[in-house]
């Protein structure tokens, strides 16, 4: 029976990347942290993971999270990888300031547990191996509100803090975030072991992913097939990624391909920013001088990235034509992903003749006039809602209210309207109102809780999560969340560093 008072010490641990051996990753153990205490949870995630509802409360749950203890059937490393960062050749990279602590069984399957932010492992690099208050506060809400949104991603369960000091831009205080994924494992790990030949430790690797992450590919025959499988299924789960960013305007900020999850999932949470204004030309990271990773871009940036996982995998794929078909895929799938994604934003049941059309003009629309994208969505919804019952333009005066120019948007409504005629508008109303989210982590609101954070008030870290955690719900009360951000907004500067 599982003690309550030390939860996390009785967990079962299953370590198959550990298997691997040494030359994957070094065992290291982590620095330990003064007088640490708790910022933040997940219960829900905790929930999930089969965890009691006062986990917590143990204080070896605590100190093991802090990265002070380790837990009883963990096997603490880090792993090494390397990659392309702002598209070119970085070499040798590896988990700098993460821990992967091992695997544990839950009722939702396998989970990876990681520590991010746990002192210095021999791939730190000239960094320290730490992770402060702020960006730590940033990834854990990021992580549960982009699984609010539905959007494959990384979880974070709890964030531990620390008065010990680290250097940044300024001095700040230290912070571990525990991540929590059925795989860790990135297009660079792959790339890693091809940059250097070394063959055998690439097959072992991609034949441990195959085994462990997408074990419906070991009916295909043993070999080239299946290595070309586990391409085409990372190509597939990248276009479905990427069309939800792009539906909700999530900027990553970073897209090296040590930052592309071989799972399909949003990882590694550092310049992020949901849009305000819709400007499709935002450069949310300013680090990135070239603007390679504006939001525009990110499509095309995935499909580059995609590229140089098939290069990696080619030496097992051995079928350049082979390859290159299955990542093309990816310039059809992904626009018809994001169509469809469009499509449930606007109501529409399934994408018709015509519907790309009328997508791309709302684009062209909300990007004329920077009109900010999460509250003309939601108020598009409402106003179908209302449009459902009475059938009144009237309704969409609120959203017409969101223009400087009306001429544009009065043409577009008229087009929009017609297309709404062919579906079941009640219907339409509810799918828009449960997919177009009220709330989305705008960097005013995360700097406000990390403001709140540094004096010790952890309060708005936690309404922010219960917010974002449910984020197509009205919340009553809590309305000054989902309204236009500040001016000061604009000026909110986030790097590499954040």
């Amino acid at each position: 029976m599982q003690s309550l008072a030390d939860p996390l010490s009785t967990l079962t641990w299953r370590n198959r990347f550990a298997t691997l051996g040494n030359a994957f990753f070094t065992p290291v153990n982590a620095a330990p942290l003064r007088d640490v205490h708790w910022v933040s949870r997940s219960d829900a995630l905790a929930h999930s993971l089969g965890l009691p509802d006062d986990w917590w409360q143990s204080n070896t749950s605590l100190q093991a999270l802090a990265g002070n203890e380790v837990l009883p059937g963990s096997q603490p490393l880090a792993s090494v990888y390397s990659g392309h960062q702002f598209g070119v050749w970085a070499g040798q990279l590896g988990d700098g300031r993460a821990l992967w602590l091992g695997e544990i069984d839950t009722p939702a399957g396998t989970q990876e547990l990681q520590l991010k932010g746990a002192g210095l492992t021999p791939y730190s690099r000239m960094g320290d191996g730490r992770a402060v208050l702020r960006s730590s506060i940033r990834e854990f809400l990021c992580s549960e509100a982009m699984h609010g949104l539905g959007i494959p991603t990384t979880r974070a369960l709890a964030i531990v803090g620390s008065p010990d000091k680290v250097l940044r831009e300024e001095v700040e205080t230290a912070a571990v975030v525990t991540r929590v994924a059925p795989s860790f494992l990135r297009f660079g790990h792959f790339e890693h072991f091809a940059s250097l030949g070394r063959q055998e430790e690439l097959k072992q690797l991609t034949d441990h992913a195959i085994a462990n992450h997408f074990p419906e590919l070991l009916s295909l025959p043993q070999g080239s097939a299946q290595y070309l499988g586990l391409l085409e299924t990372v190509v597939q789960r990248t276009a479905v990624l990427l069309a939800h960013w792009q539906s909700v305007g999530f900027c990553h900020g970073v897209m090296n391909t040590d930052n592309m999850s071989l799972l399909g999932l949003t990882i590694d949470y550092g310049p992020f920013q949901f849009l305000d204004g819709f400007d499709p030309a935002h450069i949310c990271n300013h680090s990135d001088h070239q603007g390679r990773y504006a939001y525009a871009r990110q499509p095309q940036i995935a499909f580059w990235n995609l590229y140089c996982l098939g290069q990696a995998l080619l030496p097992l794929i051995q079928d350049q034509d082979a390859a290159v078909e299955v990542l093309d895929v990816y310039k059809t799938l992904y626009p018809a992903q994001l169509d469809q994604r469009m499509a449930a934003k606007l109501g529409l049941k399934e994408v018709k003749t015509g519907d790309h059309t009328l997508i791309n003009e709302v684009f062209k629309l909300l990007a004329t006039e920077r009109t900010d994208l999460t509250i003309f969505w939601r108020r598009l919804s409402q106003a179908v809602a209302g449009y459902a019952t009475g059938h009144q333009t009237a309704a969409f005066d609120k959203v017409g209210d969101m223009f400087i120019e009306p001429s544009a948007w009065q043409v577009w409504l008229g087009q929009y309207l017609s297309r709404l005629a062919e579906e079941d508008l009640f219907r339409s109303a509810k799918s828009m109102l449960a997919c177009n989210p009220k709330y989305v982590l705008r960097n005013h609101l995360g700097e406000q809780a990390i403001r709140q954070a540094k004096m010790g008030d952890f309060s708005e870290v936690a309404t922010l999560l219960k917010l974002l955690s449910a984020p197509f719900d009205e919340h009553p009360g809590f309305e000054s969340y989902a309204t236009f951000p500040p001016d000061w907004a604009s000026s909110i500067s986030i790097s590499c560093s954040s």
